[in-house]
């Protein structure tokens, strides 16, 4: 496999992160360089180890996976979109706190829910005895790099748009979650 081969799955895989990371960065009220980090080093971390696991667990692991694998990401996804949904209606007059996808649990549901498929990358890789580290990193550097971005450009559009862009967050992350859903059902 080529490195073109290799930087388009990359970038393939980098996709729901971008989108996850759009509606984080629209959603909250400023984007620090913490924040930045924090989403684009654990969206990274999780796209770069995931493909590992998938090369280390091998066939088998692939054939008990399958079956559920888009409806765990389906499950993750909608929960924090829900939940980003609920939150934006719940306010009185701006008082309650936003949820920050940058922190705690939520981070750590939306770095699994944007790397699922990363793990599926490894399985393949193993199956076709091609080595998984340089692709591993590549996938790593490119998922924090679209991460960056998405929250970078997220946040322009949050600032334009206010606190309906948390509704709007939610519905993406929801939709994301119904397309992984059909797109394994279909």
């Amino acid at each position: 496999m080529t490195f073109l081969t290799f930087l388009g799955l990359a970038v393939a895989l980098a996709m729901d992160a971008f989108a996850v990371a759009l509606a984080a960065g629209a959603v909250l009220p400023c984007v620090t360089g913490r924040h930045l980090f924090r989403l684009s080093f654990h969206f990274g971390l999780f796209q770069g180890l995931m493909p590992i696991l998938g090369w280390l667990a091998g066939v088998r692991l692939q054939e008990m996976i399958a079956a559920y694998d888009h409806w765990v990401a389906f499950a993750l996804l909608a929960w924090v979109g829900g939940k980003m949904i609920y939150e934006a209606f719940a306010h009185d007059d701006g008082e309650t706190q936003r949820c920050d996808p940058t922190r705690g649990v939520t981070l750590i549901t939306l770095s699994v829910a944007t790397s699922i498929d990363a793990l599926a990358v490894g399985l393949t890789l193993g199956v076709l005895g091609v080595s998984v580290w340089w692709p591993a990193l590549l996938i790593a550097v490119v998922a924090a790099l679209f991460t960056l971005a998405g929250m970078l450009l997220g946040c322009r559009i949050g600032e334009l748009w206010g606190r309906r862009m948390e509704v709007v967050g939610g519905l993406v992350l929801c939709g994301l979650g119904l397309k992984i859903l059909a797109e394994h059902l279909g």
